[in-house]
């Protein structure tokens, strides 16, 4: 069952991320080089993440897989947890964190040990 709980644990498996709160506690934002990859707001009933383009969010709103992920940029969509099932939700998570990752100084990328392990 998609909620805060399972994306926090899926959240959790990624090298360097941690979770933080810096925008009250009901809001956990995960972060990865002290850049944010996802946040659960308020409600808990949806994940923001991060699209590798505007036009990537566009669709995924327009195909009804996600809506505006308010206070972002357009690049990022948040993700209703009743519109996707589990492994497309982890795949947009999994995505939003390497596409942050991979913009991390280099330095930063080689203290993280390698992803998936």
């Amino acid at each position: 069952m998609q909620d805060r709980a399972f994306v926090n644990r899926f959240c959790a498996t990624f090298p360097g991320a941690e979770v933080s709160q810096p925008f009250g506690p009901d809001h956990d934002c995960w972060k990865v080089g002290g850049k944010m990859f996802a946040i659960i707001g308020q409600r808990g009933d949806g994940v923001s993440v991060k699209t590798d383009h505007a036009d990537t969010a566009r669709l995924l709103i327009e195909a009804g897989r996600a809506i505006r992920a308010p206070y972002l940029h357009a690049s990022w969509a948040r993700i209703p947890f009743e519109r996707v099932p589990d492994d497309e939700l982890c795949e947009r998570i999994a995505t939003s964190y390497a596409l942050i990752r991979a913009g991390l100084p280099k330095k930063v990328q080689a203290a993280l040990s390698s992803p998936g392990g």
